[in-house]
């Protein structure tokens, strides 16, 4: 076997000056096996049409399709949202930093070459990067999908090597970062990213009523909720161990209409529980307030924000809490739109880019699942998003975002929708200025302090320069009007679409009420 040069003494110089010297010498000896062994005409077409078919992404994009119309729609979505993560971090970024040549075109058999080879920089190999997450990404939501899809993602990042575009340095590299990408976006979208241990106070502990087997406790489930993940049927968990509960689904009745009417009955309640989202477990505490029963929660959502918070971070956890009389008694607090009624708020209030967020991902939600339609909602709003004209504390703005949470949270998160808090008797508000890009604005939508911080890390995310942070027990934010009309509200998730008084805004007014809800709880981080 005849060693061809695979690169010019120059470029083996730059080379040697980067690389370690196992990491050169591992390179050239792939690369002499590979091009000075046998091989068919057929086996180089082969390889060369694969590697042209995962160009931009088309393969991936392709077998997604066919998952999508199998069903497997979520692995599909996660598989291309791992994808075009990975392909942005490998071809804007990694190159960008690392760079490095490739081979020399010369050493390449004839028949094994590209028609057109690339020009951009060598590290990481993208192609492989791309096949990687995709492979991995579906896998996460299916493991039979991706273990079908593993040999043809093999198979590309063979093809950067068989073609003569890459050094194995670059194939092994872009394997890497494609696989942690996919990784990454698995654990934060499983919430195991989002920590549920209290920055602020933990909350005080307090006994509550015990029930071993459901009896006493009045249930409302929202069957609706959590739709788009993939978990455990509640209800058979709740059938199981609290077979004496009382389980009424919410309809057309409202939680209070529901509990009312309970409480009216022969065998009123002890325990208020429900099963849902955020929006449903801050309608139902709001009952649990007015009538002064403790508070079961049961995650039934995607998202479950109060409930880990609490420590209920599973449906079983919640119900050992139930069982052992084990309970928190947090803050919530009241909010007021042009001094209406006040509505209970159990994790933020929002106004700005992210109730538009929310608005455009329910419109696409029953079609794309959660996931999908927040990445469809991110693009619209990357693109057409305006700042809300906002005044706080006498002071006058254009502003992205204004957050206000429960009590204390992460200093460096832009979003707080999950409060780090449960008893700290203050709100927790940040400001996004108006002059922030508007990509940034939107990419500061992204949960976790983690994430948060490598985005800023590669200026994705606006610095905390752009971010007016402070703590009180009250705030009043004036809203002004956008485009002639006026921006929604969030809270606890849930969009409202507001009637303002006149014609120039409306005002937000929020207030912290310390120690106002009983929960249970096995205790956070227990």
């Amino acid at each position: 076997m005849v060693s061809r040069p695979h690169s010019t003494p120059r470029v083996e110089r730059r080379r040697a000056r980067l690389l370690p010297r196992g990491v050169l010498r591992l390179d050239r000896a792939a690369a002499d096996a590979i091009n000075g062994g046998t091989g068919s005409a057929a086996m180089d077409g082969a390889f060369a049409a694969l590697s042209r078919a995962a160009d931009r992404g088309r393969l991936w994009f392709a077998a997604a399709a066919v998952l999508a119309l199998l069903g497997r729609r979520r692995a599909a979505l996660r598989g291309v949202l791992s994808l075009t993560v990975a392909s942005i971090l490998a071809n804007l970024v990694g190159k960008r930093v690392f760079g490095g040549d490739r081979p020399l075109t010369s050493s390449i058999p004839v028949g094994r070459r590209l028609r057109r080879p690339p020009s951009s920089l060598s590290f990481p190999s993208g192609h492989t990067a791309s096949a990687a997450a995709f492979a991995v990404g579906v896998a996460l939501e299916s493991p039979r999908a991706g273990a079908l899809l593993a040999p043809a993602a093999a198979a590309v990042a063979y093809s950067r090597l068989h073609t003569g575009v890459h050094w194995l340095s670059d194939v092994v590299g872009g394997a890497a970062l494609g696989a942690g990408v996919a990784l990454v976006g698995g654990a934060l979208g499983s919430g195991s990213l989002l920590p549920s241990r209290a920055i602020g106070r933990p909350g005080l502990r307090i006994d509550l009523p015990e029930s071993d087997d459901g009896r006493g406790v009045l249930l409302l489930v929202n069957g609706s909720a959590g739709r788009h993940v993939s978990r455990r049927d509640p209800l058979r968990i709740i059938s199981r161990r609290l077979p004496g509960a009382t389980v009424r689904f919410l309809g057309r009745d409202s939680p209070e209409q529901v509990v009312r009417r309970a409480l009216a009955g022969s065998r009123p309640p002890r325990i208020l529980g429900v099963c849902g989202g955020d929006g449903t477990v801050s309608a139902t505490a709001a009952v649990a307030r007015s009538t002064g029963l403790p508070l079961l929660v049961l995650p039934g959502g995607t998202f479950n924000h109060f409930a880990r918070a609490a420590g209920a971070s599973s449906l079983d956890r919640a119900i050992d809490a139930l069982q052992a009389g084990q309970g928190l008694r947090v803050d919530v607090a009241d909010l007021r739109i042009d001094g209406g009624e006040p509505t209970t708020v159990l994790n933020a209030v929002g106004v700005g880019i992210y109730p538009d967020f929310v608005d455009v991902r329910q419109r696409f939600e029953d079609g794309w699942t959660k996931w999908g339609a927040s990445v469809i909602a991110a693009a619209r709003i990357g693109r057409s998003a305006d700042p809300v004209p906002v005044t706080v504390e006498h002071h006058t703005r254009m502003a992205w975002s204004v957050f206000v949470a429960v009590d204390r949270n992460s200093p460096r998160l832009v979003s707080t929708l999950q409060r780090r808090g449960l008893d700290d008797g203050v709100l927790d508000v940040r400001i996004l200025d108006g002059a922030t890009a508007r990509l940034r604005a939107v990419a500061s939508l992204t949960f976790g302090k983690r994430i948060s911080a490598v985005l800023r890390a590669v200026h994705l995310a606006p610095s905390s320069a752009r971010v007016d942070a402070f703590t009180a027990p009250s705030v009043r934010v004036r809203v002004g009007m956008r485009r002639g009309a006026p921006p929604p509200v969030t809270h606890d998730g849930e969009l409202m679409r507001v009637r303002p008084r006149g014609s120039d805004g409306y005002e937000v007014e929020v207030r912290i009420v310390p120690q106002g809800l009983d929960v249970y709880s096995p205790g956070v981080g227990a």
